[in-house]
């Protein structure tokens, strides 16, 4: 949605947030496929760095993977915004490659490279051309393992994270976004904003934020993953040479508490000078790796992963109440997080409210169609990111509700 420009939206344009605890889905963990790929070769250096090596030879290019166990949760006060910092920072030099090596060592090769950062972990990846697999390894284990933060990028890169946040907030949908997990994880580490506090980011110094950097970047936390037309022996040796040599650094990763449980309504209220209503819900739901993350996956597909989706059907297509709707699933390692989004006209918000309540009754009282579940597995089997196909969900029980609403 793109805000007015020149004029300001009459009345309230409210963004309202339900969150609600949810009831048990039960299903049993799917069933793993191979899809005629050979089993992935896992294995745990003598330093504890992880290495996962998957032979596929459909393509002539190598995906080279190195995640990281530090996101927004591990952030103590005066830190907040480090770790997406740090992943900045990454590609901004090291000890032996200058600035701009991303740009000789990549592109000029063909080759593309990204990073993320979440509230659970920060990854970077390099797509290369398979004869690079053993140098892209090299590059990618300076970049984690040696990079210098140097004063000048790190002033320079202070102001493209800046910016980074205010393009986030001026968007409505990622406004909504933030809001809502703050409101549903409040007082826990998941409900911070992963782009961080601007008073932290503002006093990060070389000094801080390297130490912060070699604090979580160590072996024991961290995994490399290859995949590609490669040979498993070549990259073990690679990723031995590149890595085999740094010690164990003694890291345990600090237990992270389950967020408080929802007892009772909660609201929020914030002005935005948008035309249109954003609206969300959500619910506390499994975390990552849970039995019934499967069936909470399906669920949000059928209420509003489609345009056949209930919520689309009976909203939009049907009342003509909203101009978009959707339904959502994100698990984290700690918890999960099941919402409905929706952009509507500030005046539709109590008739939208109660529009999506309802699907959900009609699916805690009926259940769902063979037809639904089984065009939400295709869906999943289409969607190689979605996940794989389970039983039908069990009964979804909301309770204390909570809102939120933004607007201009």
């Amino acid at each position: 949605m793109t805000p007015s420009v020149g004029r300001r939206a009459v009345g309230a344009c409210a963004i309202p947030l339900l969150l609600y605890t949810l009831g048990g889905c039960l299903t049993a963990p799917p069933a793993p496929g191979s899809r005629g790929l050979p089993a992935p070769i896992r294995e745990v250096l003598p330093n504890g760095m992880r290495l996962i090596i998957q032979e596929h030879r459909a393509a002539s290019a190598v995906a080279i993977h190195l995640w990281t166990g530090v996101g927004g949760r591990d952030e103590a006060v005066g830190e907040r915004g480090f770790s997406h910092f740090a992943e900045h920072m990454l590609f901004k030099g090291t000890e032996t490659r200058p600035r701009g090596f991303v740009e000789s060592d990549v592109e000029a090769v063909g080759g593309r490279t990204n990073a993320a950062t979440s509230n659970d972990y920060t990854f970077y990846y390099l797509l290369l051309p398979a004869t690079r697999t053993v140098s892209g390894i090299s590059l990618i284990a300076d970049m984690v393992l040696n990079s210098v933060f140097d004063p000048t990028e790190l002033t320079r890169e202070r102001d493209v994270v800046f910016e980074e946040v205010r393009l986030s907030e001026d968007n409505p949908r990622a406004s909504l976004g933030r809001q809502l997990y703050s409101l549903l994880y409040e007082g826990h580490p998941y409900g911070r904003p992963v782009l961080g506090d601007a008073g932290d980011l503002r006093g990060a110094t070389q000094v801080t934020l390297r130490g912060y950097y070699k604090r979580h970047y160590v072996p024991e936390n961290m995994a490399l993953v290859v995949a590609g037309p490669v040979k498993p022996a070549e990259v073990r040796a690679a990723a031995v040479a590149a890595f085999g040599a740094i010690p164990r650094a003694g890291y345990t990763r600090p237990a992270l508490r389950a967020p408080a449980p929802l007892d009772g309504v909660r609201a929020r209220s914030v002005e935005r000078p948008e035309r249109q209503a954003q609206l969300g819900l959500a619910w506390l739901a499994p975390p990552l790796g849970h039995p019934d993350m499967a069936a909470v996956d399906v669920l949000s597909h059928i209420l509003g992963g489609s345009r056949s989706s209930r919520l689309n059907q009976a909203l939009r297509e049907k009342a003509r109440l909203v101009s978009g709707i959707s339904g959502w699933y994100g698990p984290l390692q700690g918890a999960g997080a099941v919402g409905v989004t929706a952009q509507l006209e500030g005046a539709d918000q109590a008739a939208v409210e109660r529009g999506i309540l309802a699907e959900i009754r009609r699916i805690q009282t009926d259940g769902v169609t063979p037809e639904e579940l089984a065009r939400s597995i295709t869906a999943s089997e289409a969607q190689p990111w979605r996940t794989a196909a389970p039983r039908p969900p069990g009964a979804w029980r909301p309770s204390a509700p909570t809102w939120i609403a933004c607007g201009g």
